[in-house]
């Protein structure tokens, strides 16, 4: 078991009480820094970079070593999982992935496989256990995934797309065979997070980055019906540590009930959700966001009164994991990172007094 010099992000999870609003930010690593930047360079692509777990594990912890952050995540990818399964995944500059093999067809679906997690996502394992051996125990580190809904979207439409008129396709059209697919997704995820939890991580996050294209019935029948059975299957426990699931939905505000009843520790929100009101909707689950990625972009005074308003929004007490409410964009200044994390441990002091 790792023992944590800063424990306040899991500690704000289970409830306990803590000193400050522990804060991360999702796309921590990444483009906004220019030691990543250089990094990437060196690479000579995206991918190199994932799979050379030496540079991924130097990208992770790059952030980590710049601002005083609460937890750091894996340098990956989400769609890991449909590169390791043959549909050949790379990125174009500017435009984002690319599948060389698109799945069209129930005959498509069913050619696929599980990927193991040792032998075909090794790369993502053996980054974990050199960016732990390097933290030391510094803060808690996260694994992700992305849920199976999110991944699928990609897979059937080979590319990103603000619609993704090929799974809404799907979905009318072969219902059946968009099951088959979810299903297999969904045993595929619940094994790479279960690696990625013996390999050393102390979190686990689910991405359903495109939960919120979905009408009620279908979220329910082809997003969180899947990512139930994922986290339903994962190692909640693990060398004497509970390990806590994080889940956000872009775009799911008027969800978070059903969110609530998957199952996982952490609700994560969009800028989009007053986090009082969430509080109140999901009483006894932590939540985590929710400030607009764009207002990083603007002066330290802007900054520091969006961070006051959602201290003020959630309230005293633990149970907020700071966060923005999507990933941070790569126009962002990293000096203006410091400036957000500083006013969220300075601001947040107050919030939690003794007896809070």
């Amino acid at each position: 078991m790792i023992k944590l010099k800063n424990d306040r992000f899991l500690k704000t999870i289970w409830g306990q009480p803590v000193d400050v609003t522990p804060i991360w930010i999702m796309r921590q690593a990444g483009r906004y820094l220019p030691e990543y930047r250089l990094v990437r360079q060196r690479a000579g692509d995206f991918m190199k970079l994932c799979k050379t777990p030496e540079l991924a594990c130097e990208v992770t912890l790059q952030p980590i070593h710049r601002f005083s952050l609460d937890a750091g995540i894996v340098f990956s990818d989400i769609l890991t999982i449909p590169d390791a399964m043959g549909l050949g995944l790379h990125f174009i500059e500017g435009q984002g992935p690319r599948f060389e093999k698109k799945l069209r067809s129930v005959h498509d679906i069913k050619a696929l496989g599980v990927p193991d997690p040792e032998t075909h996502l090794g790369y993502v394992l053996e980054t974990i256990r050199l960016v732990q051996h390097e933290l030391d125990g510094k803060v808690p580190l996260i694994g992700f995934c992305g849920s199976p809904w999110t991944l699928a979207t990609y897979m059937v439409e080979g590319q990103a797309n603000k619609t993704f008129p090929m799974i809404q396709s799907m979905l009318r059209e072969e219902p059946a065979a968009l099951h088959v697919l979810l299903n297999l997704l969904a045993v595929a995820v619940q094994a790479h997070l279960n690696a990625q939890i013996k390999a050393g991580v102390q979190a686990v996050m689910l991405f359903d980055t495109w939960g919120g294209l979905l009408g009620d019935t279908h979220y329910r029948d082809f997003s969180l019906h899947y990512i139930q059975q994922v986290i339903a299957g994962l190692w909640r426990t693990y060398d004497e540590q509970r390990i806590p699931v994080l889940l956000f939905t872009k775009n799911g505000g008027q969800w978070l009930e059903w969110i609530a009843e998957t199952g996982c520790d952490v609700i994560g929100v969009d800028w989009h959700v007053h986090l009082g009101d969430a509080r109140k909707r999901v009483n006894k689950i932590a939540l985590q966001g929710n400030m607009d990625p764009a207002i990083l972009s603007q002066s330290p005074e802007h900054i520091q009164q969006a961070v006051q308003r959602i201290l003020e929004e959630y309230g005293t007490g633990s149970g907020h994991v700071f966060n923005l409410g999507h990933g941070i964009t790569p126009d962002v200044q990293p000096e203006q990172v410091a400036i957000l994390v500083d006013a969220v441990h300075t601001l947040s002091r107050p919030y939690h007094q003794k007896g809070e």
